[in-house]
């Protein structure tokens, strides 16, 4: 359990990178009132709002026969005939989860910018326009397979191609809002009104974070406790420290990587693999912690970027 605590910890801070960058750019343009409204009732919202409430609804989406009242009933309670409906919704929910962190990180790798990490990220990034077909090959192997396990599998893989391309719609929305308030002419934009652009853009950034989690475990309180102190320290890297976390330029890969190492773990799960339940947050140290090193030599300069 402590294992699993620190790794959905880590997993969290390195998703929300971006997020703290984003916040931090903003609320340099805002009152130090609006500052401390931010850091106390946002982290309120983000912390159980969002990491808290999300995974319920993700767990009652794939479990709709209980209900709301029984899904919570299993998080906090022992009832067995609860536990026993979800876990024979894993399967179901974690291939839609990992069908959705897969089309995440080829999303990254084929279209948005990045610094090169690795020798091949170039190639791909030139190759951007295969990223519609990689990504529908992968959905058509990936529901074949499982339509011969389980149908509901399937249809779960297909949901999960469907959040992706949601929240990636939202994702843009937002960035477009971002530049929106960073933009000198909107600059009376009230803070009231950057506030909630900010939470909206912080619960959207969040499903990434909340989706990789049901990697590492099913069970929503470790879920809330390990996102939720993640959401805390990335809230004070926002204030205190974003400019020193920027430098390391090779985080944003080392998140990526270990969300598909987190999607190609919850397939297999999916599909009846035993996963040891050290591997997740083993994995996710162990490729984050290489591109932590890979940056700190970076920026010692002894490497140069790949170009």
């Amino acid at each position: 359990m402590l294992l699993t605590i620190i790794g959905l910890t880590f997993f969290e801070i390195i998703t929300s990178i971006d997020n703290a960058i984003i916040n931090a750019d903003i609320l340099t343009k805002m009152s130090e009132k609006a500052r401390k409204w931010f850091l106390l009732w946002g982290m309120i919202i983000a912390v159980f709002a969002v990491r808290g409430f999300l995974p319920a609804v993700i767990l009652w989406a794939a479990n709709p026969s209980l209900g709301i009242d029984g899904v919570f009933t299993a998080m906090i309670s022992g009832d067995s005939a609860a536990h026993t409906a979800m876990d024979q919704s894993g399967p179901i929910l974690l291939i839609g989860g990992g069908v959705f962190l897969i089309f995440l990180f080829f999303h990254w790798l084929f279209l948005e910018p990045k610094h090169f990490g690795l020798a091949g990220e170039k190639f791909f990034h030139s190759q951007g326009v295969w990223f519609f077909a990689v990504v529908s090959i992968l959905l058509a192997i990936i529901t074949w397979f499982a339509i011969n396990v389980n149908s509901l599998m399937a249809f779960g893989a297909v949901v999960g191609s469907t959040a992706f391309f949601i929240v990636h719609g939202f994702k843009q929305n937002a960035e477009i809002k971002e530049k929106e308030m960073l933009d000198a002419k909107n600059s009376n934009m009230s803070d009231m009104s950057k506030l909630l652009y900010l939470e909206v853009i912080d619960a959207t950034f969040s499903v990434d974070g909340v989706v990789g989690a049901f990697a590492f475990t099913l069970f929503v309180p470790l879920i809330l406790i390990g996102n939720g102190i993640g959401a805390l320290v990335v809230r004070e890297l926002t204030i205190k420290n974003i400019e020193n976390v920027k430098k390391y330029i090779y985080l944003k890969n080392g998140a990526m990587y270990s969300i598909l190492v987190l999607g190609i773990i919850m397939v297999l799960d999916s599909f009846g693999f035993h996963i040891p339940a050290w591997l997740s947050p083993i994995a996710t140290f162990a490729v984050v912690g290489f591109f932590f090193w890979k940056s700190h030599l970076h920026l010692n300069g002894n490497t140069k970027i790949i170009s």
